[in-house]
């Protein structure tokens, strides 16, 4: 039988219409999903992408029953949304060809928890009463979302990844640390807490930084070659920023805590630079001054228990507390395991990391959160008097004696010195050393010190000195 032409044509394009309706297709990027946790009281991006040509997209939210319309430009499309201040949960539905409905969704506290292997570890892997822990990890309103470990040598739109609600299930292959400090946040402030784990044991910071920002500094440029290849993870600047942290930048978080420092003892002096970097860096395209809550990594021998690039380490994070704004530093060399680079004591880590946002994040006034940390330092006579911020209820030790602090001349030799606590100073001498002019304290790989403030926080590793790192 013959087909009339116009009848052919209506029929091809009828087929063209189904076909086109039955591919095409209308997606998020995946960190948006059902059981998430947007930021409170904010400006939120939600966007994604479809195959459809010249669609109109509407998102509708029920938190304040807002509905945004905006047309797709070549398969891109984005709206920006007001959130309400905590609660849920609600929904959001994105519309066009197809509809998307996430249920399930929070509105609270999100914050990005990054570094290295002492912030990827996980319950299952190493942890302190590990089972009580899993046992009693039913929080609904702390939610989960992992990022897996993968690299990408361009920046990523997208990452695999989904968020999960806090149980025994989910919480015992999560980071310990992250877990812990959202714990304490929603645990004090009784509002939901989103955490986003994106970290990779072994990392440096450099593969966390954009490429861009390290090729056009020679000096970061040079440090980062001395990085040795390894097998298990990636040691090129940008791998894992443009992989594990470019797909979230438009997800609005209300900041970032980070474990990372180990990998770094390769070229430690450029650690002074170089984290720093990587905080402004994160802050300049997330578009906002986030609070940035960090650990001063642990002692450990790394098989030289008297070598101090680690110690330099510490020094470049307190380097790090006191030059950038808006940052804590979670001091750890009371609860570290000189034979496990992965103490277990990572509740305690948590804690002191939330100490840090309950304080200075969450305006919690009546919250101590630090120890002790160098301020000054005097001369008199043959000795040295050391003060310190975070000291009013004065300091203590922990033994009969205090331990760790070491005293120099001229010739920068440093010997094992008496240390003596009076009130919020300590007062430091060597009979070796008739006239000082140096202190340094926890100052090797291995340093295991007992100096504490009134409320128990640990005194952060220090130098009083400013000669040259040396980079061996």
């Amino acid at each position: 039988m013959k087909i009339n032409p116009m009848k052919k044509l209506i029929l091809s394009l009828v087929t063209l219409f189904l076909c086109h309706s039955v591919f095409a297709k209308l997606w998020l990027p995946s960190v948006f999903s059902d059981h998430m946790v947007l930021q409170q009281e904010s400006d939120i991006t939600v966007w994604g992408w479809t195959t459809a040509t010249d669609e109109e997209i509407t998102v509708h939210s029920t938190w304040n029953d807002q509905k945004v319309t905006v047309k797709a430009y070549q398969g891109k499309w984005s709206v920006s949304l007001k959130t309400a201040k905590w609660g849920g949960p609600y929904e959001l539905t994105i519309s066009g060809h197809e509809e998307i409905v996430l249920k399930d969704i929070l509105i609270g506290e999100v914050w990005v928890c990054s570094g290295q292997s002492n912030m990827e570890w996980t319950p299952e892997m190493g942890l302190l009463n590990a089972q009580q822990e899993i046992d009693n990890a039913d929080h609904p309103n702390i939610r989960f979302f992992t990022i897996p470990k993968h690299i990408a040598t361009t920046p990523q739109d997208d990452t695999p990844g989904e968020w999960a609600v806090c149980s025994s299930k989910t919480m015992k292959n999560f980071s310990s640390v992250a877990y812990f400090f959202g714990r304490k946040l929603n645990t004090d402030l009784s509002i939901p807490i989103g955490l986003i784990n994106t970290s990779w044991g072994g990392t440096p910071v450099e593969t966390w930084l954009e490429k861009e920002l390290l090729e056009e500094d020679t000096e970061l440029k040079k440090a980062a070659e001395k990085l040795e290849p390894v097998a298990w993870w990636p040691t090129e600047p940008g791998l894992t920023y443009n992989s594990m942290i470019h797909p979230i930048l438009n997800f609005n978080i209300a900041g970032c805590i980070w474990y990372q420092g180990e990998s770094n003892r390769q070229n430690v002096p450029s650690y002074y630079r170089s984290f720093p970097l990587l905080i402004d860096s994160w802050r300049k395209v997330w578009g906002k001054e986030l609070p940035f809550y960090f650990v001063q990594i642990a002692p450990y021998n790394y098989g030289a228990p008297e070598a101090v690039d680690a110690a330099f380490v510490r020094d470049a994070q307190l380097h790090t507390l006191k030059t950038v704004a808006n940052t804590g530093m979670a001091v750890t060399n009371d609860i570290g395991n000189l034979e496990n680079i992965h103490p277990i004591n990572k509740q305690e880590v948590g804690r002191r990391l939330a100490l840090w946002a309950l304080a200075k994040t969450y305006d919690k006034k009546e919250t101590v959160y630090s120890g002790p940390i160098y301020k000054s330092m005097e001369l008199q006579k043959n000795k040295i008097n050391v003060h310190f911020d975070h000291a009013n209820g004065g300091l203590e030790k922990k033994g009969r004696l205090l331990t760790e602090f070491t005293i120099a001349g001229e010739d920068r030799v440093f010997y094992p010195a008496k240390a003596v606590i009076k009130g919020d100073m300590v007062t430091v001498s060597a009979k070796k050393v008739k006239e000082p002019v140096a202190v340094r304290f926890a100052f090797s790989n291995a340093a295991l010190p007992n100096l504490f403030n009134a409320e128990g926080l640990p005194a952060s590793a220090f130098r009083t000195d400013d000669w040259p790192v040396k980079d061996d």
